[in-house]
């Protein structure tokens, strides 16, 4: 009881956030985290955690689904986006994937949440597979868009086929100052590229965009997305905090909770192919595809097929 007071004690109201009610705030490791709940607060706990360059609203849909279920729906804004802010001025603004996956351990703890079941696409699919390789004892279930996303510098300096290389264009722009430049001028039509390339049937109206794109205006968004690819790269080293868990995630650690990977039938995105990545579920597991013309955001896509997977995920 005393740790549920003091974590009410450190939340606070902002603003509302379409279709997720009003956004909380709660202190988690180095950030104040923005965060959406939807759903029965003693009931279990589903965390949704989004990619780039979108953000918690890629959920509005899901939520509901999964609160009309019995669920607690937790949608915290990664670190660079939205409301989510870092707690001091003197930490690094960093991106690498240990940090992203740490941050939604820390996030947790702020909350009480012992287990949960996790659900993901892009950056936030990496985090769950990290998350879910490394403190598998947190996480009841997964649900993975694009299945088994870890990787580590050492893999990404091997270079790729040209045609792999030109689906990365924009990891070698934000190599370049040029290109950090370049995304800062231009948060919000460099987005919409991103989301049309990576989801081309997907038929997105103005508002629905504009709702997400705000997020990218955070002050830390260009640091950390920069940092993320120019950590990929091996252009830039990680935080000392993080190297045991990089060690760790070099290995390649298989993933032992249940398990349901998604893939949209017209993913835009790089991504890898399911019959390599299936070897790294060793628990229960599934393969979804999922068809109509669905992209890269396959939450915000198709709702009811990630919500589902959600579910079925949790009682494999």
């Amino acid at each position: 009881m005393a740790g549920q007071a003091a974590t009410a004690a450190s939340m606070s109201t902002a603003k509302m956030a379409d279709g997720l009610g009003t956004l909380q705030h709660v202190r988690a490791g180095v950030l104040d985290v923005s965060y959406a709940e939807v759903g029965p607060a003693d009931g279990p706990v589903v965390i949704l955690l989004h990619g780039w360059p979108y953000d918690i609203h890629s959920y509005s849909a899901v939520a509901p689904l999964l609160a009309a279920q019995g669920y607690r729906v937790l949608i915290p804004a990664a670190r660079g986006y939205g409301d989510t802010r870092f707690l001091s001025d003197q930490t690094a603004r960093n991106g690498q994937p240990a940090a992203l996956a740490t941050d939604v351990i820390d996030f947790m703890d702020a909350l009480g949440v012992k287990t949960a079941v996790l659900g993901g696409y892009d950056w936030g699919a990496r985090s769950a597979d990290i998350v879910a390789a490394l403190w598998p004892e947190r996480v009841k279930a997964l649900v993975s868009v694009s299945g088994y996303l870890i990787g580590n510098q050492a893999a990404g300096k091997n270079p790729l086929p040209p045609k792999s290389e030109l689906q990365w264009w924009y990891q070698f722009y934000f190599a370049t100052e040029r290109g950090a430049a370049g995304y800062d001028k231009n948060r919000h039509d460099f987005a919409r590229l991103i989301w049309q390339t990576a989801s081309p049937q997907w038929a997105f109206d103005d508002a629905t965009f504009e709702r997400s794109a705000v997020a990218l205006d955070n002050p830390d968004h260009v640091a950390i997305t920069v940092s993320n690819y120019r950590w990929r790269l091996g252009i830039v080293p990680g935080e000392p905090r993080y190297a045991a868990a990089e060690q760790r995630l070099a290995q390649t650690p298989d993933i032992t909770v249940p398990a349901i990977a998604l893939e949209g039938d017209a993913n835009g995105a790089p991504h890898p192919s399911p019959q390599d990545y299936a070897r790294h579920f060793t628990g229960k597991y599934a393969f979804r595809l999922v068809s109509g013309g669905i992209g890269h955001n396959l939450p915000q896509e198709d709702p009811q097929a990630f919500a589902q997977a959600i579910i079925d995920a949790d009682h494999l």
